[in-house]
């Protein structure tokens, strides 16, 4: 059983990947939160598309409280994960521009677990999986 530690082979990469999308829940309460505070939030929300405050906090809505969801199931992953993806690139280098590095380290916390599931794909242990069988 020791020996297993040192080695280089993967225990699941599955089980890696269904943990790697399960971690996207957490975005889910900072897209819910968002969502009960949206009349306080739009009128002062980062507009980048020059769309308007209220539909850029709806596109951050979806891509932090709806894209998690498909993202956990393993659903339409790689097309929940680009919004998801756009959503903390803007974060980071709009959301909280000028702010301290620790300020955009969760963004960076969620970026990087979505860059990786994009790259590697949802897993066994997904509806996306299901669907193929």
């Amino acid at each position: 059983m020791f020996k297993r530690l040192f080695e280089t082979k993967p225990f699941s990469v599955d089980a890696g990947l269904f943990l790697l999308r399960f971690f996207s829940l957490f975005l889910m309460y900072h897209g819910y939160d968002k969502a009960i505070h949206f009349s306080e939030k739009a009128s002062y929300w980062p507009d980048p598309f020059h769309i308007g405050g209220s539909a850029s906090l709806s596109l951050t809505i979806f891509a932090e409280l709806i894209c998690p969801v498909f993202i956990v199931l393993g659903l339409f992953t790689r097309l929940a994960l680009l919004p998801a993806t756009v959503n903390m690139i803007f974060a980071i280098l709009i959301g909280h521009v000028g702010q301290p590095f620790i300020e955009r380290e969760h963004a960076f916390s969620f970026l990087i677990p979505f860059v990786v599931l994009f790259i590697t794909g949802p897993g066994k242990y997904s509806v996306d999986t299901l669907r193929k069988k």
